[in-house]
């Protein structure tokens, strides 16, 4: 993967800018509630533009870190072919090897022995590692963000809850005010004694200064409610996408750890399975010089049968923990792909019929 550095790097100027515009929404949040409290509209403050734009640049992030784990998925899938081609004469030694079966034999037994065949394991997890720790860096922003809105909207809901049950008690009293007005207004209108007249048409006008300032009062606490309650949608849509986000860091997080045990598992049975190719290229070889030619290749044959008796039983001992742990870390590794690309569905499709830039 030559360009993995760049793609890195891409990802993590992805992560950083994403993670500033995740910052700045929630601080407008924040702010819009100080606002919100003097009874300024908040509206402006928090956009559905700025919500879409958010998701837009962590779906960017996310297909870019998607990329490259298939790019990872690709180099895993080569490890076969690697350890067959180290197992396999290379074309100098098979030309050694018709003038000089022995001198081949051993060109290719040093070639094994001080061949760093772990290097692409430790490359594959050492790229995984940086992966990872920029998905654990977003999913702890994105987590931290939540916990910051998550106050914030309890409080809220608190608050308006109390808001509401203030206006639908005023409300009430509003009402209540109805039936009084038109019985002073009845009773002002049959009323023939001035006196009596007077009082009651006093009592009306008190009685409708109250009523006209619990309906402004009403309309106050109508608009803060109207404004709380923004508030509180606009801080769900954004508590919903901050879950959904760290939903998909989870996931990548989970194939990239599941693809790790895998890539184990896999580099250790195909390094037993070199060995054991190996093991038997120097038994086949010291049969063929026979016991009557050599008592000394007999006394190593005895010596290797031994040795690999013991070494048959330790494996099959392990065998059974062996395969329960293979077996397992496959079935994980099923579930991770299955989650990954079912997330990341466009991203498999290009990467499979390579029509990137398509």
């Amino acid at each position: 993967m030559a360009s993995f550095d760049a793609q890195v790097a891409e990802s993590q100027k992805q992560v950083a800018e994403t993670q500033a515009r995740i910052s700045e929404l929630t601080g407008r949040i924040e702010q819009a509630r100080t606002k919100m409290k003097t009874g300024a509209d908040i509206e402006i403050d928090i956009e559905n533009a700025s919500l879409a734009d958010v998701q837009a640049h962590s779906d960017a992030m996310n297909a870019n870190i998607a990329e490259l784990i298939m790019g990872l998925d690709d180099v895993t899938a080569g490890f076969s072919e690697d350890f067959n081609a180290m197992r396999d004469k290379t074309g100098w030694e098979s030309f050694v090897g018709i003038f000089a079966r022995g001198k081949s034999e051993a060109m290719r037994q040093e070639r094994m022995r001080t061949a760093n065949i772990d290097d692409k394991l430790q490359d594959l997890i050492a790229k995984s590692d940086v992966i990872v720790q920029l998905l654990e860096s977003q999913l702890a922003v994105l987590n931290g963000e939540k916990t910051k809105v998550d106050a914030n909207l309890t409080e809220t809901l608190s608050e308006r809850e109390a808001v509401v049950s203030g206006l639908t008690q005023l409300q009430a009293d509003i009402q209540a005010l109805d039936p009084k007005i038109i019985d002073l207004e009845n009773k002002i209108s049959v009323e023939q004694d001035a006196a009596a007249r007077t009082k009651l048409e006093g009592d009306l006008a008190a009685l409708n200064s109250d009523y006209n300032e619990m309906v402004q009062r009403e309309q106050v606490e109508l608009a803060r409610s109207q404004t709380l309650e923004r508030y509180i949608e606009k801080g769900k849509t954004w508590v919903d996408s901050l879950q959904n986000q760290a939903a998909t860091q989870m996931v990548l997080i989970n194939k990239l750890q599941t693809d790790t045990k895998q890539r184990v598992v896999l580099y250790d049975a195909l390094t037993k399975s070199l060995k054991t190719a190996q093991q038997q290229d120097v038994a086949h070889r010291i049969n063929e010089i026979g016991v009557e030619t050599d008592k000394e290749a007999q006394a190593a044959m005895a010596a290797i049968g031994t040795a690999t008796n013991a070494r048959m039983a330790e494996m099959m001992e392990a065998h059974e923990d062996h395969m329960v742990f293979a077996r397992d870390v496959l079935e994980a590794k099923a579930k991770a792909d299955e989650r990954f690309a079912r997330r990341f569905a466009k991203i498999v499709e290009k990467h499979d019929k390579n029509t990137y830039g398509g």
